[in-house]
């Protein structure tokens, strides 16, 4: 299968997938991609999962004034908003932003768990919450970075060695933050810097004394990621900034690459348990979102990822 027939299966996917692929490879215009866009709220999975928003404004729920915000996994409000977010359901969207204010408002991530934290923070800038209590959950993030450069949510409780999943939610979290142009842009930037290099020490998924395999589930794609590291995902992440093209990311790529089947698609591997709302994709068959993330990543370390995002 040629680059031009994958994309045309890109394009039949989700409005979710939709855009992203005529943003990222297929060159259309600006006025087209928003377009697409714009039907994320009112098509396909975005508009399922909007549908199951309920009128407290959260997802999931309960008695408990907790109920429904970080659990149960994965039909709480903040995996839902995560999934939208990545979907790129409009900042503006008013059901989104309730519910990041009721994350807001339960003080969900302020001097908690830095995963958490870390996700509050990406809801929050994606979103466009603008006021200074999203400030105090940005401090307490760039609080907890770590020596070594990554973060480590059980820090606290004697951790001395950062953790590769609390490591990349927070660095998603803060390049959300320096997109929204935060009044700490400067030192989320330079923040991110010294994340990719504790990434980058490992080659993503080695132990930087060793050179063993940290664990083997960070080389296989899955979609969702939810709270997980995998080498895709940080791919993703560099190739969202336009990092520099690091040598020690070459493994990783060719991992990656290696993923590609004689149609030119990449699966989706694996799939964390729980309950969810519904299914995006079938395990173990071609996946959009995994072909789409590869396509992109592959693009940028060739040189070749557009100027403009």
């Amino acid at each position: 299968m040629s680059a031009s027939p994958i994309i045309e299966w890109l394009l039949e996917g989700d409005p979710a997938i939709r855009w992203q692929t005529m943003r990222d490879l297929a060159g259309a215009s600006k006025a087209d991609v928003e377009q697409e866009r714009q039907k994320v709220a009112r098509e396909g999975w975005g508009q399922r999962l909007l549908a199951k928003q309920n009128p407290s404004g959260r997802w999931a729920g309960g008695p408990s004034p907790d109920a429904g915000l970080y659990t149960p996994k994965w039909t709480s409000t903040t995996y839902t908003l995560l999934l939208l977010r990545d979907f790129g359901l409009p900042a503006e969207n008013q059901q989104a932003r309730k519910g990041c204010a009721i994350l807001l408002d339960r003080a969900l991530g302020r001097g908690g768990e830095t995963c958490v934290t870390g996700m509050l923070l990406s809801l929050l800038s994606y979103f466009r919450i603008e006021e200074e209590r999203r400030e105090t959950v940005v401090n307490h993030l760039l609080e907890e970075q770590m020596p070594d450069g990554g973060w480590n949510c059980r820090r606290r409780r004697g951790a001395t060695h950062s953790s590769m999943h609390t490591t990349i939610t927070a660095l998603e979290a803060l390049r959300h933050y320096e997109l929204c142009a935060g009044p700490r842009a400067g030192e989320v930037r330079a923040a991110q810097r010294r994340g990719r290099e504790f990434l980058l020490v490992h080659r993503l998924f080695r132990s930087h004394r060793t050179g063993a395999v940290i664990k083997p589930e960070f080389l296989r794609l899955a979609y969702p990621p939810r709270w997980h590291y995998d080498i895709l995902r940080a791919l993703d992440y560099f190739q969202s900034v336009n990092a520099p093209r690091d040598p020690r990311l070459s493994e990783a790529i060719e991992i990656v690459r290696g993923r590609q089947d004689e149609d030119g698609r990449w699966p989706l591997e694996y799939s964390y348990k729980g309950p969810t709302y519904f299914e995006l994709e079938r395990l173990r068959k071609p996946s959009r979102w995994n072909t789409l993330r590869a396509l992109r990543v592959l693009r940028w370390w060739e040189g070749k990822r557009r100027a403009e995002r």
